[in-house]
């Protein structure tokens, strides 16, 4: 799903709005391992995965902890460096060759001022982002690590396919091997 097709499923895209999108935003080819944003450096972009696999972590001593994973038709960004114009504490990198596009912050603001319907665009993608936030806060605080996994096979069952199980069982807040057990069990 292209970036403007994503776009158009939740605000109207006039053809005016889509000329001036697509004159904007800039889709790159990102190898597998290209870091899209190091830890300490402020997010200047909002990033959706056209194609492929990209992970947020964090890193914790010598252990990288996985925070998030967005594939195809998913946003990949460090949203509170993007809004606060702030350092990020996360790392963004491709897990798998990925084509993303690429929206600046001022951009951003711009669209608002010129196309009044973008701030809708911008509230919807915020508010999932919220619910995925909320989602994963709940997991790890009142979920066990079976019910954890099993959200994550009917909320994205084609990240379990795709992503490396070190990846997932950090995510879940488990060891690989009890992410190994409990993919026994299924």
């Amino acid at each position: 799903m292209t970036f403007t097709q994503y776009l158009a499923t939740i605000i109207h895209v006039s053809p005016t709005l889509q000329a001036h999108i697509e004159g904007i935003t800039r889709r790159r080819t990102v190898d597998k391992g290209r870091y899209l944003l190091r830890a300490g450096e402020c997010c200047t972009d909002i990033t959706f995965v056209e194609t492929g696999l990209v992970r947020g972590f964090w890193i914790d001593g010598d252990k990288e902890i996985t925070t998030w994973m967005a594939i195809d038709g998913q946003f990949a960004s460090s949203f509170l460096s993007f809004v606060t114009r702030t350092p990020s504490a996360e790392s963004i990198v491709a897990i798998e060759p990925s084509v993303v596009v690429q929206l600046s912050y001022h951009d951003v603001q711009q669209l608002y001022l010129r196309f009044p319907e973008t701030e809708r665009m911008g509230r919807l993608i915020t508010e999932n982002y919220y619910i995925r936030l909320d989602s994963r806060f709940q997991g790890i605080q009142f979920k066990t690590a079976r019910e954890r996994y099993q959200q994550l096979l009917d909320t994205n069952p084609e990240l379990v396919q795709r992503a490396p199980l070190g990846y997932i069982a950090s995510w879940l807040g488990i060891t690989q091997e009890t992410l190994s057990r409990i993919r026994g069990k299924y």
